[in-house]
């Protein structure tokens, strides 16, 4: 393998015509520009220099290995100057609930990111108890997550009203057992709704589990069971449910939380995620 730097002194000495003014080049002694020239021939294992007095002259083998070097040397910059630009890079980690206003969410996100085109972003959609273990562990930077009402800090919260639904064609308080279409285990809303219905004497069975929030919502308009969710998911075949087992539960919130010391890229795109959700919020209290 030819070493870059042995290269690069060839290379050196090829432009300047000489092995004094190449060691200028490249900050060396004649002596070892010399001895690099050397070590690169015995590498090539053939001449690739003519000493002409003070001068130097390609042989044919070295005319061949010239055009190579500067290929190889111009590559090895390229390559260096690629993957310095993206360590360099600012890089934007967001987590999101997929059940929370996504596709207009991700229609913002794309907007951040075709305004800063030299932002890495990131973007996860994960069951909050995730979304809070990956900021947790330093893998997010901006996490908007669902959680038990006042639990602790945030830059927003926004409370959230969790009703009973299901298909509207189907009188669930005669059916036992409740089926019932939950998000997987850790979802909040599937824990409240197991309490709720065990509370209440009410004998219950996981009828559909989903990680997609298109998967439940086709779940309850296909009848095939209930579930409990926030009322800015109530679609108009849904039929939402009170008393006779499908009580109150106690409130969740929406959060945002942002990862301590976070970059100016991470702060931008926090306050745009927050506006819209207070423009969520005021949309929904009027």
């Amino acid at each position: 393998m030819f070493d870059l730097d042995l290269l690069k002194t060839f290379v050196s000495v090829v432009d300047a015509g000489g092995f004094t003014r190449a060691g200028e080049r490249v900050h060396r002694t004649q002596s070892t520009v010399s001895q690099q020239i050397r070590k690169l021939e015995d590498l090539a294992g053939t001449p690739l220099l003519i000493r002409e007095g003070r001068g130097v002259a390609l042989t044919a083998e070295g005319e061949r290995l010239v055009g190579y070097a500067r290929r190889i040397l111009a590559l090895s910059e390229e390559a260096r100057s690629v993957v310095g630009a993206s360590q360099a890079a600012e890089h934007v980690r967001l987590g999101l609930t997929e059940d929370f206003a996504v596709a207009e969410l991700t229609r913002l996100v794309a907007s951040f990111a075709k305004l800063r085109p030299e932002c890495r972003l990131d973007v996860r959609c994960d069951l909050s108890v995730e979304l809070e273990r990956g900021l947790e562990r330093g893998d997010l930077d901006i996490v908007l997550m669902k959680r038990d009402a006042g639990v602790g800090p945030a830059e927003g919260v926004w409370p959230e009203e969790l009703v009973w639904v299901g298909a509207g064609d189907v009188d669930w308080r005669r059916v036992d057992p409740i089926p019932l279409i939950a998000f997987p285990q850790g979802c909040r809303y599937r824990d409240r709704a197991v309490h709720a219905l065990e509370v209440s004497g009410k004998r219950w069975r996981v009828a559909y589990e989903s990680a997609s929030l298109i998967g439940i919502e086709a779940a309850i308009t296909g009848g095939l069971g209930v579930a409990l969710i926030e009322a800015r998911s109530i679609r108009p075949a849904y039929s939402v449910l009170a008393g006779d087992g499908f009580g109150p539960v106690p409130p969740t919130e929406l959060a945002l939380r942002v990862a301590p010391g976070a970059r100016r890229p991470v702060l931008d795109l926090a306050d745009l995620v927050m506006a819209y959700c207070e423009q969520e919020g005021l949309a929904r209290a009027a």
